[in-house]
């Protein structure tokens, strides 16, 4: 278990707040090397002021967050001086008035933006879709290089011209507006009928391109789960036509918008035991799961069976039980769980690895539950994909390895 697992998990702070103390760790602590060395701190004017109580953690993680933005070009005496000047300043500020002084020590630094270079500019490039909010909606945030904003802004001036692509209009002509396919008098009646800001238009058009790239096959093959959009949703939710489904990416998609993004589906039907999470049966005699287990597993894991993991469902493997070797070799759906790439190399015998098994009774039937590999703890759920039903505790199943022979780790598939 490494520090951050330790802090989102042994002491349920959460993934952000564990990330957050690891980055401040990081840049402020004398840590070790391989040879037992004390390394000084990364930040060491910062980490002598957060040891003399003149500043808080907030302060240190601005400060590394001003500096990161510094040109690579700039010496390393110059960013020493300017991070000592920001840990005096910030004994005399908060936070947000210490941000300020770091846009002021950074034009100062790069005063007309010619020192940043191609490798800044990669260094600081990102996306962040943001989790969905209550009304299901997702924020981006993120910094676009040159190359992609100029790329986007063609794509944009084809595919978000007014009318084109307006999902309010089922007239609206679709795909870029230079296609010989567009007729000008149905792009000229729906400009007219077209009242959407140009963000919204900018939306559209990205929902459009998705569509298209869904559609002609642009994420490879398409027998694999992560190359399509799959989404679960119970047969009684979908006959009221209300609630929420969930998207193999961890997306949450509400009934009515499922129905339409759906129109052109092929259906798959998971059956399982009365109020028990036990697929009734598939089985394959291969060690790889086969697709349809794979989407019986997403209907009924969701995503990373691993105690406090939030790893979807498309970013996990089929992952056997420890009986998968006596039993065969066989494949079968009542002996696989979802886990993630990580927590699939964590089960062993080892310290600070896991066990795992299939609960075989209770209303959680089916489902893979872990525990460190002492096996001394009651066994674990993930409730994190399945907000709304009950959180259990398991005792160890009646039936365990002999005394002194530990059951095999599960095999990843």
């Amino acid at each position: 278990m490494n520090p951050h697992q330790y802090l989102s998990q042994g002491l349920r702070l959460g993934t952000r707040e564990a990330g957050r103390r690891v980055r401040l760790t990081e840049n402020i602590g004398s840590l070790s090397n391989f040879q037992g060395e004390t390394l000084p701190p990364r930040k060491p004017a910062t980490a002598a002021a957060v040891a003399d109580g003149c500043i808080g953690a907030e302060h240190a993680l601005v400060i590394s967050a001003v500096l990161a933005k510094v040109p690579g070009c700039i010496s390393p005496e110059v960013k020493a001086r300017a991070e000592a000047e920001l840990a005096a300043a910030a004994s005399g500020l908060n936070p947000d008035d210490l941000g300020k002084v770091g846009d002021r020590l950074l034009a100062h630094l790069d005063p007309d933006g010619q020192e940043s270079d191609h490798v800044d500019r990669q260094r600081q490039r990102g996306l962040t879709i943001l989790p969905q909010d209550r009304q299901l909606m997702s924020r981006v945030r993120g910094a676009m290089t040159p190359e992609l904003r100029a790329k986007f802004e063609v794509i944009l001036t084809a595919w978000a011209a007014p009318g084109m692509n307006n999902p309010a209009d089922p007239e609206s002509p679709t795909g870029a507006i230079d296609s010989n396919h567009i007729d000008a008098d149905a792009l000229a009646g729906a400009r007219s009928r077209d009242l959407r800001s140009a963000a919204q238009r900018t939306h559209d058009a990205l929902l459009a391109l998705c569509d298209w790239v869904l559609g002609h096959v642009g994420l490879g093959r398409p027998d694999r789960i992560p190359a399509e959009l799959v989404i679960t949703v119970t047969d009684q939710e979908l006959a009221a036509h209300a609630g929420i489904s969930l998207t193999a990416t961890g997306t949450r998609v509400p009934i009515g918008e499922l129905v339409s993004l759906a129109a052109d589906a092929v259906p798959h039907l998971a059956v399982f035991r009365n109020h028990t999470s036990e697929v009734l049966y598939q089985g394959r005699g291969a060690r790889f799961a086969a697709k349809a287990q794979r989407l019986a597993l997403f209907a009924r894991d969701r995503g990373c069976t691993a105690p406090g993991c939030d790893r979807p469902f498309a970013q996990t493997q089929a992952h056997h039980s420890p009986d998968w070797i006596t039993a065969g070799g066989r494949t079968d759906i009542d002996a696989l769980g979802a886990a993630c790439g990580r927590h699939n190399r964590a089960v062993g015998t080892s310290r600070g690895q896991w066990e795992t098994t299939v609960l075989t009774d209770g209303p959680d039937t089916g489902r893979m539950a872990w525990r460190p590999a002492t096996g001394s703890e009651p066994w674990r759920l993930n409730p994190t994909h399945h907000a709304g039903q009950a959180h259990h505790l398991h005792p160890p199943p009646a039936s365990r390895a002999a005394p002194g022979r530990r059951a095999p780790p599960h095999r990843a598939a």
